[in-house]
């Protein structure tokens, strides 16, 4: 099992807060923590969860957890990147989203992983795409991620049949959630930034349809939702508690608007 160090800044005041935070990861079967009153850090490593489900874990307590570092704590800084998913490219759309973080955990091995709300229940092809240009939403993003100049295929292929952005399928519940752990051996953080993620309308067949377009993107239908990747922090990189501009806290963020008046109310 492939393990991720994920850090969080958690507005925790007391020593109470701490035992609720430390009840809360242990309900969760999230055995390795440490919780740091003090810094107002939890860092988790886990081989299972997902930060999203250790996020949702941490704040049944009541607190705001927010996500400020993955990777190797420690160790080398291998790199940390993160797509905002939307709707034609737009998370502030109506429609299908959310948000998909790539991990290089070490110079082999790549960690995938993140939550996609408002999907139609089953399957749909997951898939890193060549440019970062929405400009006409998930169709100007070009072909599948593809350096090799191979053919589609399964992620579970590490050789020549596959792209290097064939990443197979998620599958979404009955209420549109899908949630993604996946661990892949081609893949590469620091060749992606500025490229893009795209979750497609259909399933990916893996390149072993019988028509045309499966060698090519797995006849997976047009792009849902998609998202440019950036880059993001590696644990102990992220000191940020306050927006310097506008003196929001990183735990009152998500509740403010981007820009206004109402971003100081």
């Amino acid at each position: 099992m492939i393990s991720n160090t994920l850090e969080f800044s958690v507005n925790m005041t007391c020593g109470k807060c701490e035992w609720r935070v430390g009840e809360a990861l242990n309900n969760h079967d999230i055995g390795e923590y440490s919780i740091d009153v003090d810094s107002q850090k939890v860092v988790v490593v886990t081989a299972t969860k997902t930060a999203d489900e250790v996020r949702e874990a941490i704040e049944k307590t009541g607190k705001v957890a927010v996500l400020i570092g993955s990777g190797s704590s420690g160790g080398k800084i291998r790199g940390a990147a993160v797509a905002m998913m939307g709707l034609g490219g737009n998370y502030f759309s109506d429609g299908p989203k959310g948000v998909v973080r790539l991990t290089q955990l070490d110079s082999e091995t790549c960690l995938v992983e993140g939550t996609l709300d408002g999907l139609s229940p089953g399957s749909h092809g997951l898939a890193i795409h060549e440019t970062g240009d929405t400009s006409e939403g998930c169709a100007s993003l070009g072909g599948h991620y593809n350096p090799r100049g191979t053919r589609h295929g399964s992620p579970d292929n590490r050789e020549t049949e596959r792209h290097a952005g064939d990443l197979g399928n998620i599958t979404a519940d009955e209420t549109g959630r899908a949630r993604i752990r996946l661990v892949d051996k081609v893949l590469k953080v620091w060749d992606v930034i500025g490229r893009s993620v795209v979750v497609s309308a259909n399933m990916d067949d893996l390149g072993l349809g019988q028509k045309e377009a499966s060698l090519v993107n797995g006849n997976c239908g047009p792009g849902l939702a998609c998202g440019v990747i950036a880059r993001a922090a590696a644990v102990g990189q992220n000191q940020k508690k306050i927006c310097a501009c506008d003196g929001v806290t990183i735990w009152d963020e998500r509740d403010k608007p981007l820009t206004g008046a109402g971003r100081r109310e």
